[in-house]
C-alpha cells in the first residue's frame, strides 16, 4: 500500500469514527452476521433493537458485541406508555440496556389509547411515566432518550411530535437520567428544530443523533418511508453540524426503515450506508 493510499484510508477511518450502523437499516440481517459485518468494516458502534436481542439472548448479545470489539450505541425501544404493562416492560428494557453496556435507551412514547382524544393528557402521562422510571434508570446508569416522531404518527405511535415537547418532558428530571433523540427523519420539517437542538445541548440532553432521509413521495406504508442518506430532501449535514455545535460528540447512527433497502443483502446495505454517510452526513 502506497503512502497516498494509506493516508486516504486513514482519513476515511477517522471520518467513520463516530458512525454507528443501526440494526434496523438491515432488518433481515441476522444479529450475529450484522455484528460480524460491522466489525469487518472497521466500525466501532452498532445500534440494536430489543426484539432480535431478546431472540438471541441479552447476555449472549452483550458478549457477542463485546467480542467483536464493538459498543452498543443505543437500544431501541422503550416507551409505548399507553399500554397497560408499560412500567414492568420499561424496567426490563432499562435492564437490557445496562446488560448490553449502552447508556441510551430510546423511548417512543406511544399514541392515544383507543377512544381517547386528549393528546395533552396523553403527553402528561408520558412525563409522569418517565418520572416513575427515573430512579431505576439512574441506578442502572441508563439515560432515557425521548424520541419525538413526525406528527403523522401522533395518534398511534408517539404523542411527542417536536424536540421542544421532548425537552419539556425531560426538564423536571436530571440530564443523566432523561435526554432526547435528534432524528433527522422526524425533525427536518420543523423550523424550530435548530433552536431546540441548541437548547438540548445547553441542557446536556442530546442522548442520540440518528440520520435518515425523507423520500418523496412517501411509500404507501409511511413507517417505511426512511431513505438512506442522500436519497431524499433532508439537509443531513446541517443537522450533524448543528448537534456538533450544541456540544454533542457522540455516535451518529444511520437508522432506515425501507422495504426496498431491506430486500438487499446485509453486506451490501452496510457498504452503501457507509459511503452515503461519508458523502452526506460526516
Amino acid at each position: 500500500m502506497t503512502a497516498e493510499v494509506q493516508d486516504k484510508t486513514d482519513r476515511t477511518q477517522a471520518r467513520l469514527a463516530r458512525f454507528s450502523f443501526n440494526q434496523a437499516t438491515a432488518q433481515h440481517w441476522a444479529l450475529a452476521e450484522a455484528v460480524a459485518g460491522c466489525a469487518a468494516a472497521g466500525l466501532t458502534g452498532i445500534g440494536l433493537w430489543r426484539e432480535p436481542v431478546q431472540a438471541y439472548g441479552v447476555a449472549a448479545t452483550a458478549a457477542l458485541v463485546r467480542g467483536a470489539g464493538l459498543t452498543v450505541t443505543s437500544l431501541c425501544r422503550g416507551g409505548f406508555f399507553q399500554q397497560d404493562d408499560w412500567y414492568d416492560e420499561n424496567r426490563r428494557a432499562i435492564d437490557e440496556a445496562a446488560t448490553l453496556g449502552t447508556g441510551v435507551l430510546v423511548l417512543v412514547s406511544g399514541g392515544l389509547r383507543p377512544g381517547e382524544r386528549d393528546i395533552d393528557a396523553a403527553r402528561k402521562h408520558v412525563g409522569d411515566a418517565i418520572g416513575r422510571l427515573v430512579p431505576h434508570a439512574l441506578d442502572a446508569g441508563v439515560q432515557l432518550a425521548i424520541e419525538p416522531l413526525h406528527p403523522m404518527f401522533a395518534s398511534d405511535r408517539c404523542v411527542v411530535s417536536t424536540l421542544g415537547q421532548a425537552l419539556d418532558l425531560a426538564h423536571p428530571y436530571p440530564a443523566e437520567a432523561v435526554g432526547v433523540v435528534v432524528d433527522t427523519y422526524h425533525l427536518w420539517w420543523d423550523d424550530r428544530a435548530w433552536r431546540q437542538i441548541s437548547r438540548a445541548g445547553a441542557e446536556r440532553r442530546i442522548s442520540c443523533f440518528q440520520a435518515a432521509d425523507w423520500i418523496t413521495p412517501l411509500p404507501e406504508g409511511v413507517l417505511l418511508g426512511r431513505g438512506l442518506p442522500g436519497t431524499g430532501c433532508v439537509e443531513l449535514r446541517r443537522f450533524r453540524e448543528a448537534v456538533d455545535a450544541a456540544g454533542y460528540t457522540g455516535p451518529v447512527e444511520v437508522e432506515v426503515f425501507n422495504a426496498d433497502v431491506w430486500a438487499r443483502p446485509g453486506e451490501e446495505i452496510l457498504a452503501e450506508t457507509i459511503q452515503r454517510y461519508l458523502d452526506h452526513v460526516a
